[in-house]
This record gives C-alpha cells, structure tokens and sequence, in this order.
C-alpha cells in the first residue's frame, strides 16, 4: 500500500527537462518533527528508544502534548546524518502508533547529504 508520506533517503535530483543528470546530487533527510498518536503502551521512553534503534547514530525527542483515556498525541524530533523516514515509519506502526503529520523537515543536498 501507498503511503502519502513516503520519501526516499537519497534521490538524484532531476534537471529541467526530468531527467536525471549525470552527476547526480544527493539529497538526505537530516531532521524531522512528527506528530504521532500512539497507545499507553509501550511508554514515550520505550517509543523513543524503538525509534533511535532504526538508525545510525539517531537523536530521538519526544514530548507528550496530549493524553486521553486510550492514547497520547506525541511529537517526535529526529535527527542524524541521514534520517531512513521509512524505517521511523515502520516502527511507529509496529508499536501501534499512527503517524497524524510530517510537521517540519531538514533536507541536505551535496557531497555531504549521506
């Protein structure tokens, strides 16, 4: 399935013209703030450490801005050289969480992207 949120880490960009050019520039997601609901369980703690173990090197910051009878509304600040959006994704998920917005985002372009 499809997701509207999907990214891809590293993408060559594309000319004028939409093709790729032959020195491609790489392009890496260096951070991103998210606004999550989640369950109780597992706690922001154990979310937030989930989260950091998907990457490399990953800074993980997690506030609880909302707690209601079933749920939390989180927001979830990620940062590192080259952020795997998909893999923060698929653990967000498997901890029953739901990703509600992608509420800012830090691109990098160049040499230095991944």
């Amino acid at each position: 399935m499809a997701d509207k949120f999907s990214a891809v880490l590293l993408t060559p960009v594309r000319g004028k013209n939409g093709k790729t050019d032959k020195d491609k520039i790489m392009v890496s997601v260096k951070r991103l703030v998210l606004d999550v609901l989640k369950p109780h369980q597992p706690n922001a703690l154990e979310f937030s450490m989930a989260i950091a173990e998907v990457g490399d090197n990953y800074y993980v910051h997690v506030t609880v801005l909302e707690v209601d009878e079933n749920t939390e509304t989180l927001e979830i600040e990620v940062a590192a050289k080259a952020i795997d959006f998909d893999a923060i994704q698929s653990a967000i998920a498997d901890m029953g969480g739901s990703l509600h917005s992608i509420d800012e985002v830090e691109v990098q372009s160049g040499e230095d992207a991944g």
